[in-house]
């Protein structure tokens, strides 16, 4: 039985293929037309998947879709009626859309699915919940016969924050917070106010907080935000603007913290720094209490987290650490994109009732789940681009590979499928050396094109995280963060405060200053040798080298730009940026043996955002 789960229409639009329970294939559509969040229906991902499959969409059971139209646009119309007259320019540019496209989806999605099964009927169509799809994405494929889930988002039909039970091939909601109070969307209105672009920016947040001070949690606790000791919440309404307005807060909102919105074009300064870090400290809170209420109440050992807000690696980090579970499992595509497979799974086992068999570690599959490439095929595309290499054996790659991350060089490093979420894992990635005092500000000034004090991940080998990091369990998807050991710590010298232009002279640095984020902490990414055996052979040889068995992992894409999905999208972000090594499979090219009329051309097509 194959059921197709498509994500489409808001943000991140993706498709997944499921097939007797097994995720066959899963993938953004951005990757496709290079347009970074695409909302548009997802062909390009549609069509790989059911090549994936070998199938044609006339032999899927069911597609179906990750949320249902008619609730949502319940949420919309209530909400204008209860505010009204406010709002009447957002209700005016709104619900026309809706009327015209939206609310009739049901006939959009045939109309759009037509290039792949003329005579498709609309009783192949199913909808589930927006929540119940983001739950079915983090339970169905974790190890758990039976867990509690959390998902927390801005909002998806009504429900911004739920708690459901799963157990065997059954998920039920028990627990919703509503629509306008959502932790999600307090984040998000914090992001426009510090100068960053919601449903995307919320990560620069998180990454500029220990840069701050939370000087401002209680006055978002105060005002903001009542929240309960049972992690239940309302947001004061009177601070923002989203649910009618055009913009994500309003002028009572910039007074109660003294300042305007910052505009991209204005410097971060202390005070948004204090600001990312205060905000970060109440999700931390909240989370915390949402998770230790849950555990209370259910008994439950086991902990699946879905959601937008479960990429804060920051946050279940402390939830893990807190120990009132176990274990906990985290969706990897955890925004919007992952109901694709949410709402497939669901489908195969909600309503169908398919049976299911707990994955023995990971059903997600590492989440490999995107387009591979041949290597006569990868050497063919990069011919047809002028691109100029050497085809290696598999262990002298390794070798050629492991000693340029050495020599402190930057490398893209493209092998496999292509990973299904926001990180790259290992197969479209740029990697460095951590131990470089100067490889965090170089991959984001020379070859990331982004702000310097963004942060950079570290990959580790699986059977060595607890000798660098306090942490000794899996973390394959980069959620979540923990402390370099103390014993890998040191002070920033005066040459790297010079470098910075730090004056601080307390500012953290370890053994891996690439990976070590201000306040010594790491968003950790374990590699194991059954999910990833090429990137966890080149760990090795880079540790028989060095002594560290720790990589920079960054994604294989420049600010403004998608993660790399073709040979050519690889080699274009290569010539366009300054890496110095490309890997392509088991092609090796060097930047100095490239056409330098190619990396002119290739320079000038990136438009910076």
């Amino acid at each position: 039985m194959r059921i197709l789960g498509i994500s489409a229409f808001y943000h991140d639009s993706a498709a997944a293929l499921v097939e007797d329970g097994r995720i066959v294939a899963a993938t953004q559509e951005e990757r496709f037309t290079r347009k970074k969040h695409d909302a548009s229906f997802p062909h390009n991902a549609v069509g790989y998947c059911l090549d994936a499959a070998g199938a044609k969409l006339s032999e899927i059971e069911h597609v179906a879709f990750y949320d249902k139209p008619f609730l949502k646009f319940e949420r919309l119309l209530e909400t204008y009626i209860a505010m009204a007259p406010k709002g009447f320019s957002s209700f005016k540019m709104a619900i026309p859309l809706w009327l015209k496209e939206k609310l009739f989806q049901k006939s959009l999605l045939r109309k759009q699915l037509k290039p792949f099964d003329e005579e498709i009927s609309s009783g192949k169509l199913l909808f589930t919940e927006h929540h119940l799809s983001h739950a079915a994405s983090a339970f169905f494929p974790s190890p758990f016969e039976k867990a509690v889930v959390l998902t927390m988002d801005g909002v998806g039909e009504w429900a911004t924050t739920s708690a459901a039970i799963g157990e065997g091939n059954k998920l039920e909601i028990f627990q919703e917070i509503h629509f306008p109070h959502s932790l999600g969307l307090l984040y998000s209105a914090l992001t426009y106010y510090t100068g960053f672009k919601v449903n995307s920016g919320e990560y620069k947040v998180m990454g500029l907080a220990p840069y701050g001070e939370p000087k401002y949690a209680k006055l978002i606790l105060d005002h903001l935000i009542d929240l309960k000791p049972d992690g239940s919440f309302r947001l004061d309404m009177s601070y923002f603007d989203y649910c009618t307005g055009l913009t994500m807060t309003n002028e009572r909102f910039a007074k109660l913290f003294g300042a305007p919105v910052r505009t991209p074009d204005k410097l971060l300064t202390s005070f948004h720094m204090d600001v990312a870090a205060s905000i970060q400290a109440v999700l931390d809170e909240a989370v915390l209490r949402l998770t230790r209420s849950l555990a209370k109440k259910t008994g439950a050992r086991n902990l699946c987290l879905a959601g937008g807000v479960a990429l804060n690696c920051v946050a279940n980090g402390k939830v893990l650490r807190d120990g009132k579970f176990d274990k906990i499992w985290i969706q990897p595509a955890a925004g919007d994109a992952g109901g694709a497979v949410g709402a497939a799974l669901a489908a195969y086992h909600q309503f169908k009732g398919n049976p299911r068999i707990p994955a023995s570690s990971d059903g997600m599959s590492g989440a490999f789940l995107g387009p591979h490439y041949s290597q006569g095929e990868i050497e063919r595309r990069l011919k047809e681009v002028g691109a100029r290499f050497d085809v290696l054996s598999e262990d002298t790659v390794i070798k050629t590979t492991a000693k340029a991350l050495a020599d402190q060089l930057a490398v893209g490093w493209f092998q496999g499928r292509m990973e299904f979420g926001p990180r790259s894992l290992g197969a479209r990635s740029i990697l460095g050396d951590p131990r470089s005092p100067t490889m965090q500000k170089n991959l984001n000034l020379k070859v990331k094109y982004r702000e310097s004090f963004r942060p950079f991940a570290p990959a580790v080998l699986r059977e060595d995280v607890a000798d660098w990091f306090e942490l000794d369990s899996d973390s394959p998807y980069m959620l979540i963060v923990a402390d370099v050991l103390k014993d890998k710590r040191r002070a920033m010298s005066a040459d790297e405060r010079a470098l910075f232009g730090i004056d601080k002279l307390n500012v953290s640095r370890s053994e891996i200053p690439a990976v070590t984020h201000i306040d010594y902490s790491a968003r950790i990414q374990t590699v194991s040798r059954d999910t990833n055996p090429k990137f966890h052979r080149l760990l090795t040889e880079f540790k028989r080298l060095t002594g560290c068995p720790v990589l920079v992992n960054t994604s294989f894409n420049v600010r403004g730009e998608p993660i790399v999905c073709t040979p050519e999208d690889a080699f274009r972000c290569f010539m366009g940026s300054e890496l110095d090594l490309l890997v392509v499979g088991n092609c090796v090219l060097k930047k100095s043996e490239q056409d330098t009329a190619l990396r002119q051309d290739y320079s000038s097509a990136f438009e910076l955002d």
